[in-house]
């Protein structure tokens, strides 16, 4: 359910009873309003990752351009709640402001994949097997 984190309903952190979250709720929290990685925090926590995957050259599925429109939609969603948050005067999170300055540039990207992407890209590249 690609849409459940921008949804209406979130599940609890750490609830096991099933109990969720009003939408209203969560857009009351506070931003998280510090930087999480520094460079070198990224770049040792990427190479971290990274040692925990083996690839696989094989064949894969095409997936890359269904994955693209769902990350469209998913982006475009995001997207409408930020601004329905602005127009509320509710506060937005530096990545959620963005998103809001920056969301004409992934349209453009995404159209650019679109149109230029070959439909069996994805299957030429490397797989995480693990």
């Amino acid at each position: 359910m690609p849409f459940a984190f921008f949804g209406r309903i979130i599940s609890a952190p750490g609830s096991r009873s099933g109990k969720f979250l009003s939408y209203k709720s969560i857009a009351d929290d506070h931003p998280l309003r510090a930087e999480l990685f520094s460079i070198d925090q990224f770049e040792t926590h990427a190479k971290n990752l990274a040692e925990k995957h083996d690839v696989s050259f094989k064949r894969g599925r095409e997936k890359l351009l269904s994955r693209l429109k769902e990350n469209e939609r998913i982006l475009l969603r995001a997207y409408e709640l930020l601004n329905e948050a602005g127009k509320a005067k509710r506060r937005i999170s530096p990545a959620g402001e963005w998103l809001l300055d920056n969301y004409y540039l992934i349209e453009e990207q995404i159209r650019l994949a679109q149109k230029y992407l070959p439909k069996g890209y994805s299957r030429q590249l490397p797989n995480l097997v693990r």
